[in-house]
């Protein structure tokens, strides 16, 4: 199941009253991770090293923390796939600390992103999914069968009228979101990726 992010990203509410409003359980979480994973599986399809490496035109490229020459190229999807399953793990470690009572601040941040340009071929790609879905289900595992679900993140006011409250279950969603808003950006790169003469072995 695809969860509905909509309302969040036009600002009608914020990530944790819709995890309250949807009730949203740690089962939820386990099924919506699966369920963005299969679909960018599905995305990516049977593309080849030189599909899966293929630098998309994007005219929206605008990424100010990449060095300068690639602040404006569009991302293949290999770069896809690093940036977020990056994302999607750094806030279900975050999401863990909290489900076991850590009122973790954000800082440092618990990231790491595998360097894109190392990442030239399709079975790469695909065990860096596999290693994402063991490391977000793996997180989960580390809920008490109890999570404390009344401990929130411990942020500065401005972080609460950009997000609003985090506790466990809505941190989690936060990767979630990031990575389904990647979802449009990920089929276009794949469209253009299968458009390329894919070399003859």
């Amino acid at each position: 199941m695809l969860i509905d992010f909509s309302r969040v990203n036009g600002g009608e509410t914020t990530m944790y009253e819709l995890s309250q409003t949807l009730n949203i359980t740690v089962a939820d979480l386990r099924n919506a991770t699966l369920a963005s994973l299969e679909a960018i599986l599905s995305i990516i399809g049977d593309a080849g090293d030189a599909q899966v490496t293929h630098t998309p035109v994007d005219t929206f490229a605008d990424d100010p923390h990449a060095p300068p020459e690639f602040q404006h190229v569009g991302w293949s999807l290999a770069h896809l796939v690093m940036h977020m399953t990056a994302t999607c793990e750094e806030s279900a470690a975050v999401a863990s600390l909290l489900a076991r009572g850590i009122a973790y601040p954000g800082e440092p941040r618990l990231r790491y992103e595998t360097d894109w340009q190392t990442v030239t071929t399709r079975a790469q790609v695909l065990q860096r999914l596999e290693e994402s879905r063991r490391i977000r289900l793996g997180y989960l595992d580390t809920f008490p069968d109890s999570p404390h679900l009344d401990v929130f993140r411990d942020v500065s006011e401005n972080f609460l009228v950009k997000f609003g409250k985090m506790n466990a279950i809505s941190q989690y969603l936060m990767g979630l979101k990031h990575e389904i808003g990647h979802h449009d950006q990920f089929r276009e790169a794949g469209r253009q990726a299968r458009l390329i003469a894919v070399p003859i072995d």
